[in-house]
């Protein structure tokens, strides 16, 4: 089975209510794109605004808790983010990994939450500049995501549906430099590996595996024609429909059948 590609936009701490006019137009330009799944996680502010007015994107959140509520100040659980109409949430992230000392142990356990409640999620891994340089990027890329993905024993049935991985190397987040079609090839087809490994053919198989880390209009198709892409999670370019679009129209090609 191949799968539409799944083009996720991360605002990040980008976005409020004047920004509702942009997740509306990619809505609309999402619908001429049938052969594309379109998704947008704004800020927690804007998550019901969004999902109030969306008709055919998914919309998602940054993060959540691993708790399911409790003294957290501050916090968001699984339930609240899911009650406020997000289908999934991205987890893992090398902003909360680094900004925020998240460990593997505590992705793992935010992924369990998310999945508890019903959410999809997507779960990022990435090697920073140094680990490539010293040659351990898949080794490094390995270790992070099996440690931080739930075991296949805590993971649903339908994994493919419910788990989505993104390979970001954190030297290309945010630096306008992406990572050569070369590296994104051998990395993702570890990744591939391991899923496969982890929740046998059948699911490991069919997961998306989206490449993040300065995707643009002008790259993307390139991008998206090596092996085992499955689309891509978007940062800065995600903020605009005509950036954003144009991805997901670069997108289209080399998945339709």
């Amino acid at each position: 089975m191949t799968r539409r590609p799944y083009i996720v936009g991360n605002w990040k701490m980008h976005g409020t209510r004047a920004m509702l006019s942009e997740a509306r137009a990619i809505d609309r330009a999402a619908q001429r794109h049938m052969k594309v799944e379109v998704a947008l996680a704004p800020p927690y502010t804007l998550i019901h605004p969004v999902h109030r007015e969306a008709e055919q994107i998914a919309v998602g959140a940054q993060d959540c808790h691993d708790q399911d509520g409790g003294a957290h100040t501050g916090d968001i659980s699984a339930a609240m983010i899911a009650d406020a109409g997000a289908k999934f949430v991205i987890l893992g992230h090398s902003e909360r990994r680094q900004g925020h000392s998240e460990s593997d142990a505590l992705v793992r356990a935010k992924a369990q939450a998310a999945l508890a409640v019903g959410l999809r999620i997507i779960m990022c891994c990435g090697e920073s500049a140094e680990m490539r340089e010293s040659g351990q990027a898949v080794a490094f890329v390995k270790r992070q995501l099996e440690a931080s993905l739930p075991p296949a024993d805590l993971m649903p049935a339908d994994v493919a549906e419910r788990l989505t991985v993104a390979y970001e190397p954190i030297w290309a987040i945010g630096t306008g430099t992406a990572a050569t079609t070369d590296d994104i090839a051998e990395m993702h087809g570890v990744i591939r590996a391991l899923l496969v490994e982890l929740f046998g053919e059948e699911q490991g198989a069919e997961v998306r595996i989206l490449y993040g880390g300065s995707v643009k209009p002008d790259n993307a198709a390139e991008i998206f024609a090596v092996p085992e892409v499955g689309g891509a999670l978007v940062g800065g370019a995600s903020l605009t429909v005509d950036s954003f679009m144009g991805i997901a129209l670069a997108a289209s090609e080399p998945f339709e059948s």
